[in-house]
């Protein structure tokens, strides 16, 4: 993955930074490098991916000027083929691309990328910092200020815990100059909405999700993929499998007692024809990973901590038992096709707005899952449903034609890829929710443990501490607790708990999780 960190000003000692910066080492384990800028320091750990001798290793430079990137710039062939005439590239790293760019295009350059990224550049000329951000957040940034006012930018809150009064989230779709956010993409607007006949629009769903997993299988490291046995991870991994010369390497975990997937994920890494491997967890495994999963998440949302148990420990085996680098998820799918609430949503008009209001806050809840999960394992994480061409067009999508009008959620998804992707029963499969099909227990453990943890007076008490995002179960405010412990004071980074809307009829409950709705049904077989 990597990891970056910029100290914009004057002031801040070697140490200092270094030791906030150390603490995302497992993103970017094979080097590192800090550079003084004049007027500011750079940091970056890096995970070599593309270009992995020294000649790719960052901050880049250009006279004078730097900038450190975690990123994927998909296309920077074609960019630099534009800029070789002026510019002398000495690595084949996509993000060498950047300091050219900003020199030619200025900060127009941002909504030329084709590309999930994160990045800080010191601009020579003017003494000033620029720093930015992806359209969707799939590459995470934080910021704040220190005592002295200066900037700070990190790639993970860890790294700013006790350097700045206030941690935030990098706003996505923006760049930063001069003080000011500026959004530079808005993936929720559409500018031309899309009404064509549904064969058109399945077409245009497949292709370009083809296009997505496609450009994300080129590294220079190896590549295996997350496979749950659900719709989403299972389409990515049967795409790749027919772009593969050879067969891809798949992933599934379950509980010993009653995952509802690992049979799934079976049947389709048969079916692709993957080398696939299968990790077994323990309700033991659950609770110790407990507290690790939330220190590295940086979150006390209810929901993600439940489905990031499951993807940290199978991550981790990947890591320990295998040479793979760069890992494909199947998320962000669910928010742009519809979950199982979102069957409840009232018109076509409120199913968009959910869906933009999801898609705004991805990056602190399931695409803040797979960074961490996947990098503090010393992985990348690739995310083919955030492809920018193919969520503008989603998004684009008339949404009466997405609404569960079909009686199967996500129809057009699925529609789209009939035919010898995957079993009929597998592509028409019902969805379950990730920490519920690694096993339904995995989530009755993490209750009852939490419920053993406090007697009803202590839970009454203790919740009235916190005003902002306040537990209101046993279970929230386990999570709360050990989120402060590693994040005091910063619970305004999150925007509360990932919820179904509890304005729709059928929606007001008090469980994020989709099997205490009415239409989960078949989900949990």
């Amino acid at each position: 993955m990597c990891s970056i960190m910029g100290y914009c000003g004057e002031g801040m000692d070697y140490e200092t930074f270094r030791q906030g910066f150390d603490r995302t080492l497992s993103r970017g384990p094979d080097d590192t490098r800090v550079v003084d800028t004049g007027m500011g320091l750079l940091g970056f750990h890096r995970l070599a991916i593309m270009d992995p001798r020294p000649e790719g290793m960052q901050p880049f430079q250009l006279d004078g000027s730097f900038v450190v990137c975690n990123g994927e710039i998909y296309g920077f062939d074609q960019l630099r083929k534009k800029l070789e005439g002026k510019y002398t590239f000495v690595s084949d790293s996509d993000c060498e691309v950047l300091l050219p760019l900003y020199r030619e295009y200025g900060t127009d350059m941002f909504r030329m990328l084709d590309a999930e990224f994160a990045c800080i550049l010191f601009d020579a000329v003017t003494g000033s910092y620029v720093a930015a951000r992806d359209p969707i957040g799939i590459r995470p940034l934080y910021y704040g200020r220190d005592a002295r006012g200066v900037m700070v930018f990190a790639s993970e809150p860890k790294n700013l815990v006790g350097l700045v009064e206030k941690i935030a989230p990098f706003p996505p779709g923006h760049y930063y100059k001069d003080g000011v956010f500026v959004c530079y993409a808005d993936m929720t607007r559409v500018d031309r909405p899309v009404y064509d006949d549904l064969d058109t629009i399945c077409q245009n769903i497949r292709e370009k999700l083809i296009a997505g997993v496609e450009k994300r299988l080129v590294a220079d490291a190896k590549v295996g993929f997350l496979l749950s046995g659900g719709l989403d991870s299972s389409l990515v991994c049967a795409i790749a499998a027919k772009k593969s010369s050879k067969p891809i390497r798949t992933f599934a975990i379950g509980m010993d007692t009653d995952a509802i997937d690992l049979k799934y994920a079976r049947e389709v890494a048969d079916y692709i024809g993957s080398d696939h491997t299968e990790v077994i967890i323990t309700r033991d495994d659950v609770i110790e990973a407990l507290e690790p999963v939330v220190a590295l998440l940086g979150t006390y949302d209810i929901t993600t901590i439940r489905a990031s148990i499951g993807m940290y420990l199978v991550c981790k085996a990947i890591h320990e038992q295998t040479d793979i680098r760069v890992l494909l998820t199947g998320e962000i799918s669910d928010e742009l096709f519809g979950y199982k609430y979102t069957d409840f949503a009232p018109s076509a008009q409120e199913f968009q707005r959910e869906a933009e209001k999801r898609i705004r806050e991805l990056h602190m809840y399931d695409v803040l899952r797979a960074d961490r999960c996947i990098s503090v394992n010393s992985l990348e994480a690739r995310v083919p449903f955030g492809d920018l061409d193919f969520v503008r067009y989603v998004m684009s999508i008339d949404p009466e034609k997405k609404r569960n009008h079909y009686g199967k959620g996500k129809y057009l998804l699925r529609r789209a890829f009939e035919g010898d992707y995957l079993p009929t029963n597998i592509l028409y499969r019902e969805k379950a929710a990730f920490s519920d099909a690694v096993g339904h227990s995995l989530v009755n453990d993490l209750k009852d443990y939490a419920e053993t943890y406090y007697t009803q007076k202590a839970f009454a008490e203790k919740r009235k501490a916190y005003t902002y995002a306040q537990p209101f179960t046993k279970e929230s405010l386990l999570y709360r607790e050990l989120f402060e412990k590693y994040y005091p004071g910063q619970a305004e980074m999150v925007a509360g708990f990932w919820m179904p809307n509890k304005s729709w009829e059928g929606c007001d409950v008090d469980d994020p999780s989709a099997r205490v709705l009415s239409n989960y049904g078949a989900s949990g077989l």
